[in-house]
């Protein structure tokens, strides 16, 4: 077994290599390739503990992602979200690798708003705009900045001076990119005129006005993994265009941004789009128009554990990185 740590998967996997296998990864599920079993959440004590298992023959691997969300963690010094991936090979049923699990979250979970931001946002895209500086934060950041040679990123959060702190040290980590990245003190000003957004947050309410999101816009729409959670404003399904998923059917099952607006009467089913993969094999259309507001809700599935972890552990054992544990 192979034991890889976060800075180990840093050296062999890029952000760009991330969003592809996220591209392959979503087409691969829309052709029916993957077993996907619904995540397991235990909620209890002081967080909710997720239990994400995937199977795909053609890949030759299984793979399960144990993840545990604690609200409580950064205080402690801690990121909020924190687990472990298991890689298991299809054949002999041995765990391949063992990786860093809130690494692998973040990644994947940013490679898809990346996917979506690549495959939706105008080329033309300019500004971009981040609510929320939580433990995955900074992987989403520079998702909207691989794909795009955004001028400037706005954050925002409910922490200013944690903002301010956030950007700082994004400033310095993601100066290649030549972004100007700033702190903004109001969710509605971060988001006003950008074309790439990103609402990753735990909030159990709208974090910014969808009268703010300006024609032609993205949104990715991260945090909302359980009924509770609802970051984004409803009022912003009278204006979008088109509604992308991760996996509708994961979103049906657990996701806050969709479910209560279901629920409410506010949307309806057959304003859908459809899957980003299916987008991807041509079978539904993408971006028509550059004034299109496009939504992409993206609650995160295990295939995507499965397919990043199986992409990193080839490139580490081809690079002879990790450590073998026997």
């Amino acid at each position: 077994m192979l034991l890889i740590n976060k800075e180990e998967i840093q050296k062999v996997f890029t952000m760009a290599d991330a969003i592809e296998a996220n591209k392959e990864c979503y087409m691969a599920m829309s052709r029916g390739e993957f077993e996907i079993p619904q995540r397991a959440v235990i909620s209890g004590g002081d967080g909710n503990y997720l239990f994400m298992p995937a199977y795909s023959e053609k890949l030759g691997a299984a793979g399960i992602k144990i993840v545990n969300i604690m609200p409580g963690n950064p205080e402690l010094g801690l990121p909020a979200s924190i687990g472990q991936v298991l890689l298991i090979d299809g054949k002999t049923g041995r765990v391949s690798a063992m990786m860093d699990g809130t690494y692998i979250t973040a990644l994947r979970t940013a490679a898809a708003s990346g996917a979506a931001f690549d495959i939706f946002g105008k080329p033309d895209a300019a500004i971009g705009s981040m609510i929320g500086t939580g433990s995955q934060a900074m992987c989403q950041l520079e998702a909207m900045l691989a794909v795009r040679n955004l001028r400037e990123v706005r954050v925002a959060a409910r922490d200013f001076a944690k903002t301010v702190s956030f950007v700082e040290e994004a400033n310095a980590k993601l100066s290649d990119y030549g972004t100007a990245i700033f702190a903004v003190e109001d969710t509605n000003a971060a988001v006003d005129g950008a074309d790439l957004i990103t609402l990753v947050t735990t909030s159990g309410s709208p974090v910014c006005s969808a009268e703010y999101f300006m024609p032609g816009a993205v949104i990715s729409a991260v945090g909302a993994y359980t009924y509770d959670m609802q970051e984004l404003d409803p009022a912003v399904f009278d204006k979008c265009s088109k509604i992308y998923f991760d996996s509708e059917e994961a979103v049906l099952s657990e996701s806050g941004d969709i479910l209560r607006p279901l629920d409410a009467g506010t949307l309806t089913k057959d304003q859908f789009t459809g899957d980003i993969g299916d987008c991807l094999l041509g079978k539904i259309p993408g971006r028509e128009s550059a004034d299109e507001i496009i939504v992409f809700e993206n609650v995160g599935i295990g295939a995507l554990d499965l397919y990043t972890a199986q992409k990193v552990y080839e490139k580490a054992s081809a690079l002879k990185v990790g450590t073998t544990w026997e």
